[in-house]
């Protein structure tokens, strides 16, 4: 008889200090991913960004180091450095090695504050392999160093400075303990953040400098959400001015800016306290809701909506509409320690409140904007019911919901989908190769021929009748939009294979638009895959090597010797490569390199692409001009 296993109160473990967030980091920041590690530099800037909001700093400035190293540097106040009255050590310490230790519970020292539960900077502590925090502050200089989250010694002054320069400097190296892999700080992912909190934190100047290959931007907008609105349109034709409103309710701020454009998708951003709640929450629901309600309204008393039409939906209304809504709170509530919801119940009613009011203003103020917003309205509910009847008929004639399969789709034989690839390949000659290198038993090969529907500037009815579309809707077995359904998918790994070139590079920002736009869960949930095919192929000695980089052809041929018996071939196509060839370099899971699609990769892509194909050239001239010495490097 097995013995019973003994559960006493010895069993029970309370995990001291920081050791909780080392266990469990996915409590703390999400997890050990590359998402989770970016938040890492989110939750230090957080605390100066709250010094910004007190309006006691206006300059920070980040630091990637050649060793993945972060500083983060501030011209605020200085944590405080004197004996904490209960712990009886000093209280930099406490907010460097104490869960829920800060100055944002009391009401005090911070009105609002997105470091809302005194987790976040302890938290990095722990997850760091060391932690370095510099303070000045009443005229002298302090120091304290620790090591996953233990001191190494007490705060010890270190010297003194001149002038006003108070501050905070952190530095920090993230543990490869925790965060395994082949892990690193992403700049663009980096930059669209604080491109973010500045729009947001008005009047501060926030800067990233990248030390590993000597990049720099720097942020500073005093129109605040307004230039946001402004910037995220500017590829875009607008019908108006931007619509924008501020109130504090309750000692809740709360503001918002509206502008509708010529797209089809809508483009919302929603902050609490800064920070972007990405999941949305209460105040993104009294924004759409006054918007739908303030439209809904006017266009009944101007006369623009018959009483047979019957009202917008928040569909309708939302189309092509960018909007922006940003509150400050002195307690809000969030969904989780990641801070991705907001659920304060109040939120809902005073942006409601802010949002119907300034909104009903603009349009009894501005007919022909009314008008303009009223008939893009219009065409979007006529539009949505054109796109209702051709997805109905879509799924009846069994293009997406049925056992039939696109002609061109070389399937496997393996019916088990967590074991399964499907590689989305452009052209016929590829997908022969394609065909031929593959493992039959677990990889399906689906060609493309040509580039499929720019997604961005078409209605849905007319996706739903583009013959490449209609055979990857098909392939995948999860229909679209409203009625994707995640447990249909066919395949594991979805793994664009595009060429290493510029119509590559265009066809898998294509692809990546429809998956953002249509399947979103696909990206969300780790599904999406973009292929790596080698740029050379190197020969020498009977010997062959495959580089994926010029900077890793250099360094083969450096090893070679570099001696004229080194034959050197550049790749234009995947279709060039035998199928033995593709097999090695691209699709064999010992040898390949995929990388994983993130949300914010799908972001990007969505913005470059509405750059590069929107209706306004001035911004797709600017852009290309800026971008003309990448060129030569736009296929790696």
């Amino acid at each position: 008889m097995e013995e019973k296993k003994h559960y006493n109160a010895g069993d029970i473990q309370i995990l001291e200090g920081l050791e909780a967030v080392r266990r469990r980091p996915g409590m703390y920041v999400g997890g050990t991913d590359i998402k989770a590690l970016h938040h890492l530099i989110y939750e230090v800037v957080d605390n100066s960004i709250d010094e910004a909001l007190a309006g006691e700093c206006n300059r920070i400035t980040v630091t990637i180091h050649k060793d993945e190293s972060v500083t983060v540097r501030d011209n605020g106040r200085g944590i405080p450095v004197d004996i904490h009255p209960e712990r009886g050590i000093s209280a930099l310490q406490v907010v460097m090695t104490v869960l829920h230790a800060g100055g944002k519970f009391g009401g005090g020292s911070y009105k609002v504050s997105g470091g809302l539960h005194g987790v976040g900077v302890s938290a990095v502590n722990a997850l760091s392999e060391w932690c370095e925090v510099t303070v000045n502050r009443d005229g002298k200089t302090y120091f304290q160093r620790y090591e996953r989250g233990i001191p190494q010694s007490p705060v010890k002054q270190i010297g003194t400075y001149h002038g006003s320069e108070t501050g905070t400097t952190t530095t920090f190296k993230f543990d490869r303990e925790i965060f395994k892999g082949d892990l690193s700080y992403r700049f663009d992912a980096l930059i669209s953040r604080f491109r973010e909190m500045a729009f947001v934190t008005r009047g501060v100047t926030i800067s990233l400098v990248d030390e590993r290959d000597d990049r720099e931007m720097t942020f500073h907008f005093e129109g605040g959400i307004a230039s946001f609105a402004r910037y995220l349109n500017r590829t875009k034709e607008v019908l108006h001015e931007p619509i924008y409103g501020e109130k504090e309710i309750d000692g809740v701020g709360v503001e918002f800016v509206v502008q509708y454009t010529d797209v089809f998708a809508e483009s919302v951003y929603t902050f609490a306290n800064t920070i972007n709640t990405i999941d949305g929450g209460t105040h993104l629901t009294g924004l759409r809701t006054a918007v739908t309600r303030s439209i809904n309204d006017y266009a009944r008393k101007s006369g623009l909506l018959k009483d047979s039409d019957g009202n917008f939906s928040g569909d309708d209304t939302r189309e092509g509409m960018t909007a922006i809504v940003s509150i400050k709170h002195p307690d809000p509530q969030f969904e989780s320690q990641t801070k991705v919801k907001l659920m304060n119940p109040e939120v809902q009613t005073y942006v409601q409140q802010v949002v119907g009011d300034t909104f009903t203003s603009f349009l009894e103020q501005n007919p022909a904007a009314g008008k303009a917003i009223v008939q893009k309205c219009l065409t979007s509910a006529r539009a949505r019911d054109a796109a209702k009847k051709a997805r109905d008929l879509v799924i009846r004639k069994s293009a997406l919901e049925s056992m039939t399969l696109p002609g061109k789709l070389a399937d496997c034989s393996e019916r088990d989908p967590s074991k399964t690839e499907l590689y989305i390949v452009e052209g016929d000659s590829a997908g022969g190769s394609a065909k031929q290198g593959r493992d039959r038993h677990f990889q399906a090969i689906l060609p493309l021929r040509g580039k499929i529907l720019n997604t961005e500037r078409a209605r849905l009815d007319k996706i739903l009748g583009n013959r490449e579309v209609k055979s990857l809707i098909s392939a995948l077995g999860t229909s679209i939009g409203e009625s994707f359904d995640i447990s249909g998918l066919r395949y594991n790994r979805i793994v664009i294979m595009t060429d290493a070139d510029v119509d590559g590079a265009h066809i898998r920002t294509l692809l990546l638009t429809f998956f953002f736009r249509f399947m979103l869960p696909l990206i969300e949930e780790g599904h999406l895959f973009i292929a790596q095919p080698p740029l050379y192929r190197i020969s020498a000695k009977n010997q062959i090597f495959y580089a994926y980089s010029d900077a890793e052809k250099d360094s083969i041929v450096a090893k070679l010797g570099g001696s004229a018996k080194v034959g050197i071939s550049r790749y234009k196509g995947l279709g060039e490569m035998n199928p033995e060839q593709l097999w090695e370099t691209t699709m064999n899971p010992e040898n390949r390199t995929l990388l994983l699609v993130t949300v914010e990769d799908a972001v990007e892509a969505d913005r470059t692409f509405d750059m590069l194909m929107g209706s306004l050239v001035p911004p797709r001239r600017r852009f290309i001009q800026t971008h003309a010495k990448e060129v030569r490097n736009l296929d790696i």
